[in-house]
């Protein structure tokens, strides 16, 4: 049996959480969660990280942080995970989608501007697969219209646009630590952001609108409410778990990309052929691995495709349904333009077993039975 997915464990994961246990203190904001934020702000040369429960929680954090309020408009890709739409939705702003690249999956810059509005206050470009969006362009316009912009860099940790890290180039950045990411704590996140007035703020929110934090800093006599918030911090034994693979950073970046590069090689035949299409990512982007896909003709192929590998030992998934078909999403949101590439490219799309430590011989595998179906 090849698995989709393995969390990562580089080894010692154990003894981090034992003697997150030994110095009593599980609670969060311990020395394990202050190594994890500045490693990741050493990383990608941010003002402020702060590590979250989820990464979910860590786009709730960036819509309070925006001051989202009802009525307001928000752009955002329809392909991507309902947490990115419902951190957004949460603050009564509705939701509108715009077509995605087929080439990258990810927002088409060049749609952005036509569906900004009166009431529009912030842009979220979604790197998907961990390949960057054409931030440049979404800055412009970010900048020409009042906008904020947050960076839905769930899948993009080590990840760059023209030398800079993702998840630091918009207003707000969040990132992903769930077990099927490249660095995991299990569930977990971490919100980036770039202006450092803001830091004080985000910390008041992620300690349930209290300004604890400054109270431990001896900044303040007593802590008490003074702002909207809710509990974003994780405990320190999910932050011990992580720091042990943020310490090895570059070895699993490395360990992915050659599974990454591999599965380009065995396959290049078959979209040579115009069997399948292989994954495009852009001269100005480095990418980090974290997933290696392929389309196939349509959907009745892909499921097609699935079913064979599994019957063969090999999970292979599908990945998102566009949000815009949703129930919720025709709710609390709507597609501006035309659908020319959401939910055809969507139908088409299959993610491969990826994960650190994934065998070469088990690439060599997957990629045997994809030619065989093809055959």
């Amino acid at each position: 049996m090849i698995k989709f997915n393995i969390p990562p464990c580089v080894g010692k994961e154990t003894e981090y959480i034992a003697r997150a246990i030994a110095d009593r203190k599980i609670c969060g904001d311990g020395a394990f969660t202050k190594k994890c934020n500045e490693w990741v702000e050493a990383s990608t040369k941010t003002s402020k990280a702060l590590l979250t429960t989820s990464c979910t929680h860590a786009i709730e954090m960036a819509a309070l942080l925006c001051d989202i309020q009802p009525g307001d408009e928000v752009i955002m890709p329809s392909y991507t995970f309902v947490s990115t739409a419902n951190a957004f939705v949460l603050r009564g702003a509705a939701v509108v989608f715009v077509d995605i690249r087929p080439d990258t999956m990810n927002i088409d810059e060049n749609l952005i501007e036509d569906a900004i509005t009166d009431r529009t206050r912030a842009i979220v470009p979604v790197h998907y697969a961990g390949v960057a969006c054409e931030m440049d362009k979404i800055l412009e316009l970010a900048e020409r219209y009042g906008l904020k912009v947050v960076e839905d860099a769930a899948q993009g940790v080590m990840s760059e646009y023209k030398g800079q890290p993702l998840g630091s180039i918009g207003d707000f950045g969040c990132f992903s630590f769930h077990e099927t990411k490249n660095y995991s704590m299990g569930e977990g996140g971490c919100l980036l952001i770039r202006d450092e007035d803001m830091a004080e703020r985000a910390e008041i929110i992620r300690e349930k609108g209290t300004n604890r934090t400054l109270f431990f800093r001896g900044m303040v006599d007593k802590y008490t409410w003074v702002d909207a918030g809710s509990s974003y911090l994780p405990s320190e034994l999910n932050a011990a778990y992580l720091y042990a693979q943020l310490e090895k950073a570059q070895e699993i970046f490395d360990d992915r990309m050659a599974s990454w590069n591999l599965y380009r090689e065995l396959l290049s035949p078959l979209a040579e052929d115009g069997k399948i299409t292989l994954p495009s990512i852009p001269e100005n982007c480095r990418h980090n691995a974290h997933m290696f896909y392929i389309k196939a003709a349509g959907l009745q192929e892909r499921t097609r495709l699935i079913g064979y590998l599994k019957e063969h030992g090999i999970t292979a998934v599908f990945h998102y349904v566009p949000l815009h078909s949703a129930p919720a999403g025709r709710q609390f949101g709507r597609f501006h333009g035309d659908d020319a590439y959401t939910t055809k490219e969507s139908e088409r799309l299959m993610r491969l077993p990826m994960y650190y430590g994934l065998k070469a011989d088990d690439v060599a595998a997957v990629c045997s039975r994809i030619s065989e179906f093809y055959r």
